[in-house]
């Protein structure tokens, strides 16, 4: 079986970069395919969500927001003790208890490609994930301090684009239902798989910018970078079996753990811990884990779903 196309665009992306070319796609351009991926994401989770809605769903959130705590939780004494300073190892461990929407859109995609069913109100997962990582990254650099402006941080972590995205396409999904959306479905059917193209391609450029950030922060940040996905990965199979889910749900909430934010993360981050150095999160989370995850990870988590429905 050959590489899969959407993958080789990430590729190329990340060679081009490393090469120095030229290839740039206008910044307007990488802004509208990110809206669209986030809001096809949204929109097909909405529908699926309105007609397997049931009482069990709610017990699903609470793991999986408890799941976001967990897991900066672990991260952070990782990070300690490969010797990064409080604060430092604070913003990186919320990078990695977050999740990646980018990364996601790419499980999507690899497990439609492969015909393998998951439960389609994942989106949901996604957007609940995005938050309790931000509020353990502030509490462990700083516990509980007075001088956070926890407003302004509210603001920027539930108004972020990719959670009013996301909950935004949830919703109209839900409110609208199957029929009246279906004009809209080339969003997550037929145009999914070209705008996730493009947006990796992109994401390549940017990735390929990332690696050499590694280069100053030395082997410790790349083994931390490359150690986190299998942990994350073993911690979504762990809530996904206490959940639950189907093979294709365990293998997506396992890749939603092993992934790490560069989107709605930094932002947050930004605003609370401006004194983090921002080149450490984003080095590992986009130089290293990203691809990682995009060439190797989601077909191996997908594995390791499907030994552990068998016994194996």
């Amino acid at each position: 079986m050959g590489w899969d196309p959407v993958v080789l665009f990430f590729v190329f992306g990340v060679v081009a970069g490393l090469l120095r070319s030229e290839l740039k796609l206008p910044p307007a351009l990488y802004e509208t395919l990110s809206i669209l991926l986030l809001l096809a994401i949204g929109l097909h989770g909405g529908v699926e969500l309105a007609a397997q809605a049931s009482p069990a769903l709610v017990g699903q959130m609470l793991l999986v927001l408890v799941m976001g705590v967990v897991l900066p939780l672990i991260a952070f004494p990782l990070l300690r003790a490969l010797r990064f300073g409080r604060v430092d190892a604070a913003s990186v461990a919320a990078h990695y208890g977050s999740v990646s929407a980018g990364t996601f859109a790419v499980v999507v995609a690899y497990m439609l490609a492969e015909g393998v069913f998951f439960e389609s109100y994942m989106p949901l997962f996604v957007a609940i994930l995005e938050i309790p990582a931000i509020l353990v990254g502030i509490v462990l650099a700083r516990g509980l301090s007075t001088t956070t402006n926890w407003s302004e941080l509210g603001r920027e972590i539930f108004l972020g684009k990719s959670i009013v995205l996301l909950l935004g396409g949830l919703l109209i999904g839900v409110l609208a239902g199957k029929e009246a959306v279906a004009p809209l479905e080339p969003l997550y059917t037929s145009m999914f798989a070209p705008v996730l193209a493009l947006f990796l391609l992109e994401m390549g450029l940017i990735a390929s910018r990332h690696m050499g950030s590694l280069r100053e922060s030395g082997l410790r940040l790349a083994i931390f970078a490359l150690v986190m996905p299998w942990v994350g990965a073993a911690v979504g199979l762990g809530f996904a079996t206490l959940m639950g889910l189907s093979v294709g749900g365990a293998a997506m909430l396992a890749t939603l753990g092993a992934s790490a934010s560069y989107i709605a993360v930094p932002a947050a981050m930004r605003l609370a811990l401006p004194e983090a150095n921002p080149s450490l999160s984003l080095g590992a989370s986009l130089g290293i884990t990203f691809p990682f995850n995009i060439i190797f990870g989601i077909p191996l988590y997908l594995q390791a779903a499907q030994w552990l429905q068998a016994g194996v």
